[in-house]
């Protein structure tokens, strides 16, 4: 079984008692990219049962440039499960194995920035159904906190998620779409967080997930709550060892007149003093969104290929932004 570090356990892989705070929330989430097909994507499930709903999220980026989108607010009445809106999720072996699955319909968005008007957006692309399989094998230690005591001394209204872990994966399995499967045989990152969460209660992050082989691997965290309070961390995972990553700072370069991220540099410092400076160049972007109280929180998420030293991988770029 995969390393554990921190104060959780194989058993967090499992479903959490629902708390009593409206805005609880147990979510899961998985990317994935395949670099020879220069593919991949990501799901996730966001019960919130107090709510009567789960947030369901399918992005799929196709080697020829399409992406593949879709988001539900599906009815449920417990959190005993992930198994919402055509997604479900399964611990096949704690720590070290899962399964997700997706059968559902899907907008087709040959220009995927169209997302930037979701309602334009699904009433001018077409829709297809896809159904996805992957299984997700532990390539590194599952790492992570059930109790973020920053978080907990905040009302449940301005917290963001008090026990989270994370962990590398490698990801094998298919994505139909009508008669065309892709065979995906990949890399990624996986979380699970549990707790009270609104997108609303930060005012921005970058985090960026990477992955260069099965033997390496990184995630920085950049959480801005307001002008005084930024949190700047992550880690670097080799040959199966952890180090912790400080004094992270990403520099982030837009597309012309617009706010969509291009590239990326990020230089920090192991906590062994080691530099950490990567680059990172976005492949496929599109931008989503999540309303709430008259506030909207922006989410562009990019697949993005990391340069370190000599070494080329591939993952995840997601800058989120609130405003009115």
């Amino acid at each position: 079984m995969a390393k554990i570090l921190g104060n959780i356990s194989a058993q967090d892989d499992f479903m959490h008692p629902l708390g009593s705070e409206e805005n609880f929330n147990e979510s899961m989430y998985f990317n994935f990219f395949d670099p020879k097909l220069q593919a991949g994507g990501f799901v996730r499930l966001g019960n919130r049962a107090n709510e009567g709903r789960a947030e369901m999220t399918t992005t799929l980026y196709l080697p020829d440039g399409r992406v593949l989108f879709m988001f539900k607010r599906a009815a449920i009445s417990h959190n005993d499960a992930f198994d919402a809106g055509g997604m479900r999720f399964e611990v096949l072996e704690p720590a070290e194995k899962l399964r997700t699955q997706y059968d559902g319909s899907v907008v087709v968005l040959a220009e995927p920035r169209d997302m930037a008007d979701p309602k334009k957006a699904f009433s001018s692309n077409p829709v297809q159904k896809v159904k996805l399989d992957l299984e997700h094998t532990a390539v590194g230690p599952m790492y992570g906190s059930k109790q973020d005591d920053t978080e907990s001394d905040r009302p449940a209204e301005k917290q963001f998620g008090k026990a989270h872990y994370e962990q590398h994966m490698a990801v094998r399995g298919t994505i139909e779409l009508g008669d065309e499967t892709i065979e995906i045989d990949g890399l990624g990152l996986r979380d699970h967080s549990w707790g009270p969460r609104y997108w609303q209660s930060i005012q921005s992050y970058e985090w960026l997930t990477m992955n260069f082989g099965k033997n390496a691997g990184a995630m920085v965290s950049v959480i801005q709550r307001d002008e005084k309070n930024i949190r700047r961390g992550g880690v670097l995972v080799r040959d199966g060892k952890m180090e912790g990553l400080v004094d992270c700072q990403v520099d982030v370069v837009y597309e012309d007149g617009s706010p969509f991220h291009r590239s990326l540099d990020v230089r920090a410092k192991t906590s062994g003093g080691e530099d950490f400076v990567v680059h990172g160049e976005v492949k496929s972007f599109i931008p989503l969104r999540n309303r709430r109280g008259g506030q909207t929180t922006y989410i562009g998420e990019g697949m993005t290929q990391w340069t370190w030293g000599g070494e080329t991988g591939y993952g995840l770029s997601e800058l989120l932004r609130t405003g009115d």
